[in-house]
């Protein structure tokens, strides 16, 4: 038997660091306790959404619901998909000096490194974050990688040809979202380096594979993120759904006529709608009633702040980050978009 000091300097036996025998099953047990729990109330919330909900909704309101509950998330599941895999793969395959090659040692000049990096990457929002987990798991600053995870979904190729597409003749609407993005990304980034605190921002954990092969902890990684962005992705989904059922049609509609409220209503509806960022153009574009900078507005808001982003970086980063990030990127994406708008539309 080997004896080893603790901090306090006390002696233990190897016996005493051992979990008891039956910590398992007592686990077990628990774990066992809190499913069964938690079934028990989405069971009870289907009954009483039965007996409540159900009798005041038609049948138009429930398939709008649906339709566009089943639309976010098959829509945004592949770029998830592909934002987990890629994450995964900067765990297992890219070693931590890879970044210190690549971005600067000083955070302050990382952080317009990293927003550039994020115009060649295509992908969405919900690829972004478990994306930008990677890279802080991986020693990468998190003021870096939240300038990153801000910029990607806005500036990458595919959005911006999208864009292009759905304003034709309008190259000023893509010059626009491109440079608005870029600054706010940048800005979002040095604001966070300048007065975020590192209690505030829980860095993912990853799980561990000593021994284990680089496909081993590729497929551990993996694993671990995509059955913890898939919950709050479909949390996120449930919640988009009901406001786009719920906000009348003709309460927005009635307010595009007004220049400043314009520019936050359709910025509170990019939020709401939580449209995907290969997509959002379209919609924008639809949303002809409505001055160009207030569709600037929607376009470069929509990538940064929605739902599915809220309750993603809430899942990852905690709630303590999520309150503290979330407005600062709200107020300086409207910000820059009605300046933007002003110079360039």
């Amino acid at each position: 038997m080997w004896v080893m000091t603790d901090h306090a300097g006390l002696r233990m036996a190897d016996d005493d660091l051992l979990p008891p025998p039956d910590w398992g099953r007592s686990r077990t047990a628990a774990t066992g306790t809190r499913a069964a729990l938690a079934f028990a109330a989405v069971a009870a919330l289907l009954v009483l959404g039965r007996v409540w909900v159900a009798p005041g909704l038609d049948a138009r309101s429930l398939d709008a619901w649906t339709t566009v509950f089943v639309a976010i998330c098959v829509q945004a599941l592949p770029f998830l998909v592909f934002g987990v895999a890629l994450s995964a793969a900067i765990t297992a395959f890219v070693p931590p000096s890879f970044w210190n090659r690549v971005l600067p040692r000083r955070p302050g000049a990382a952080v317009p490194v990293a927003g550039a990096m994020g115009a060649v990457l295509p992908g969405c929002e919900c690829a972004s974050v478990p994306v930008a987990g990677g890279l802080m798991a991986r020693g990468v600053a998190p003021a870096a990688a939240l300038t990153f995870l801000l910029a990607a979904p806005a500036i990458n190729p595919i959005v911006i040809v999208a864009t292009a597409v759905a304003f034709p003749g309008s190259p000023e609407m893509v010059v626009g979202r491109f440079a608005a993005s870029l600054v706010v990304a940048v800005l979002a980034g040095w604001a966070w380096l300048l007065f975020g605190k590192g209690e505030w921002i829980k860095i993912p954990s990853r799980p561990h594979a000593d021994g284990t092969g680089r496909w081993e902890s590729f497929r551990q990684a993996m694993r671990h993120d995509i059955m913890h962005a898939g919950g709050f992705l479909v949390v996120g989904g449930i919640a988009a759904a009901t406001i786009n059922v719920v906000v009348p049609e003709e309460w927005v509609n009635g307010v595009a006529g007004i220049p400043w409220l314009s520019v936050l209503v359709l910025a509170v509806l990019a939020v709401l709608m939580s449209i995907c960022s290969e997509a959002d153009a379209f919609v924008a574009a639809s949303l002809s009633q409505f001055s160009p900078t207030a569709r600037l507005a929607f376009l470069v808001v929509g990538p940064m702040v929605d739902l599915k982003l809220i309750a993603l970086q809430t899942g990852f980063f905690g709630r303590r980050f999520a309150v503290r990030f979330i407005p600062l990127t709200f107020v300086l994406a409207v910000g820059v978009s009605a300046i933007t708008g002003e110079v360039l539309l």
